[in-house]
């Protein structure tokens, strides 16, 4: 069994893209960027079970056998096609979030952001919503490795904010970080009837009522 094959396909994707870590196949050759384009357009239009890898070459405008040199499955082409859109979600996320000035802001751009850029993301989006077991199984069902991934990110992002001096030292950046990554996940997983997702003011308020308050160190008893 390889390195990844023991993790979801999300996990993967997300400590790529989180860590900074180069994918399998330089995304700067030309051909690869091709098929990764290719499988991208496919994916979102036909959706991943009904998309072949002749459907893909065919695509592209490339040989099968050029198309297998460089991804063996359509399992592993759906990857790095993930790992891709990850590194742009995450690419996203820190423009929108750099634009806020204090840190309560940043939490509400941060929290409005994540939900946006996945539900509009016409990939991830669109599976979640036509093929939800490509994607949902490995973000609910990897005994919470992806959510411990993303976790350790928000954590992170926290981390910095309180060598800044705009959170205090008593807070406990893992457990926020642990409630807010949940907070999102469950709005990505889980219908609302109560939060219109799609009215960003309301998306804002709930995060400015909920998860600011969190930024604030525990009274003590």
């Amino acid at each position: 069994m390889g390195p990844d094959e023991s993790r979801s396909l999300l996990e993967v994707a997300f400590t790529a893209a989180a860590t900074g870590a180069e994918p399998a196949e330089p995304e700067d050759d030309e051909i690869t960027t091709r098929l990764l384009d290719a499988a991208h357009d496919q994916f979102c239009r036909m959706g991943v079970k009904r998309s072949t890898m002749a459907d893909v070459a065919k695509l592209a405008g490339l040989s099968r056998i050029t198309l297998y040199r460089r991804f063996a499955t359509k399992d592993v082409l759906f990857e790095q096609v993930v790992r891709r859109e990850f590194r742009r979600y995450f690419d996203r996320f820190a423009a929108d979030v750099s634009k806020a000035e204090t840190v309560q802001d940043r939490v509400v751009e941060g929290f409005a952001s994540s939900l946006r850029a996945i539900r509009e993301n016409p990939l991830i989006g669109g599976l979640m919503s036509t093929e939800p077991d490509a994607v949902l199984p490995s973000m609910v069902f990897d005994g919470g490795r992806t959510l411990a991934v993303v976790r350790q990110f928000v954590a992170g992002q926290l981390r910095a904010e309180q060598h800044a001096g705009t959170v205090a030292a008593e807070v406990d950046a893992d457990l926020v970080a642990e409630m807010m990554v949940r907070a999102c996940a469950s709005f990505l997983a889980i219908p609302s009837f109560v939060v219109d997702l799609d009215d960003e003011a309301q998306v804002r308020a709930v995060a400015r009522r909920f998860l600011v308050p969190m930024l604030e160190p525990p009274r003590a008893p």
